[in-house]
């Protein structure tokens, strides 16, 4: 009788080999899920750069509204800032705002175009500015950024709603 208590109770010490395959096999899901979240595609990175210019040029809006002067959207194929004119007529950034800071994009360079082109000539080899001016209204327009084959478009409907598509 004592051996067979011994026997029931080495068996229940341990894991099955079943049992060990079923944790490998969810901690490799587990891990390969996190993985693949880790490194966004192309597009997912494109489509943040966007949702985030979108917002700043909300905010830039508003400000030209509120600091009664001219402010600018500057972008190159690299990187993007924002201008203010100041009284003798000449851009300079905005200085001492964290959010209207110059910023790189994630995945430069990037092909950048805007419909319809500005009429004070704001494109011009892959460089865009977008001016904002003192009224709540402004013209609308569609900022387009591309990346390879990837492309995500930044809608403004003139009077403050910016969307990416």
């Amino acid at each position: 009788m004592d051996l067979a208590r011994r026997h029931s109770v080495s068996t229940e010490l341990g894991f099955t080999l079943l049992e060990l395959l079923v944790v490998v096999t969810i901690v490799g899901i587990t891990l390969g899920m996190v993985s693949f979240n880790a490194m966004p595609s192309n597009r997912k990175v494109l489509q943040n750069d966007a949702q985030r210019v979108a917002l700043l040029l909300q905010l830039a809006r508003d400000e030209a509204i509120v600091r009664n002067r001219p402010v600018a959207f500057d972008a190159d194929a690299n990187r993007y800032r924002f201008l203010v004119r100041e009284d003798d007529g000449s851009w300079d950034a905005i200085a001492g705002d964290d959010l209207m800071r110059e910023r790189d994009f994630k995945r430069a360079p990037l092909g950048l175009a805007i419909n319809p082109a500005p009429a004070d000539g704001g494109v011009s080899d892959n460089l865009v500015r977008i001016v904002f001016g003192r009224e709540p209204v402004d013209k609308p327009f569609v900022l387009t950024m591309s990346a390879g084959e990837d492309a995500v478009s930044v809608h403004a409907d003139g009077i403050g709603h910016f969307t990416v598509e």
